[in-house]
């Protein structure tokens, strides 16, 4: 049996590792736990620093040997001390972005602890949760009877992108902007909407259409081999 505890930047991916993610690796014997971190008394996730985030990961690892330890955060609005961050704003490819980002997160990690390296998995997703929902815009807009006739402007959306993943980062142009701009009566709601959306997409086609969110969930589904 492989453990692994996902520290997730929301309750919205909380509920994408518990409802969607899990279920489909426990079959693998991989089992995830989505785990959020404290940011004042009684809350917890969203305005994440990088030195709780440190803190959080480097405890995690100490606390439990056996268990294997991944986040998912989005690189839209990450916090700027995360290692690398300014160098990764040179970078324009957002792959390349978001691997460097990973790799630098993995080796600060691993500074406290070289065998921390082994068992920590970093994953931040390129640009928002958000982007993973243009995957399927007939799925995503069926969820609401409204919602419908915005299907066409939003598959327009889409068609400008190379895939859901380069859906960019700007404030009026991010994932989630745009999801609110065009989704109306009701308007778009992160904790409902997007998991309903992301459980009626599946699993399949986030793998087929989104190639960062596909190597990480295939380096979770691999852990069964090293077991």
């Amino acid at each position: 049996m492989i453990r692994v505890h996902v520290i997730c930047e929301g309750q919205t991916e909380e509920s994408f590792i518990r409802d969607v993610i899990a279920p489909v690796l426990a079959r693998q014997n991989i089992f995830l736990t989505a785990r959020l971190i404290g940011t004042s008394k009684g809350h917890k996730g969203g305005a994440l620093s990088y030195e709780r985030v440190k803190r959080f990961v480097i405890n995690s690892l100490k606390e439990d040997d056996k268990v294997f330890i991944t986040t998912f955060f989005d690189l839209y609005a990450l916090h700027n001390q995360f290692p690398d961050f300014q160098k990764c704003l040179e970078i324009t490819d957002v792959y390349q972005k978001v691997e460097r980002l990973e790799s630098a997160f993995k080796n600060d990690i691993a500074q406290d602890n070289a065998s921390f390296a082994q068992r920590f998995l970093p994953y931040v997703q390129p640009y928002e949760f958000e982007g993973l929902l243009f995957t399927d815009i007939e799925k995503l807009t069926s969820i609401e009877s409204s919602w419908k006739s915005t299907a066409a402007k939003l598959n327009s959306v889409r068609a400008e992108f190379a895939t859901p993943e380069h859906i960019n980062d700007g404030f009026e142009t991010k994932p989630s902007a745009r999801l609110e701009k065009h989704l109306n009566n009701p308007g778009y709601r992160k904790t409902l909407h997007g998991v309903l959306a992301i459980e009626s997409i599946g699993i399949d086609p986030l793998l087929r259409e989104c190639k960062h969110f596909q190597q990480w969930y295939h380096q979770l589904n691999n852990l069964g081999s090293v077991s």
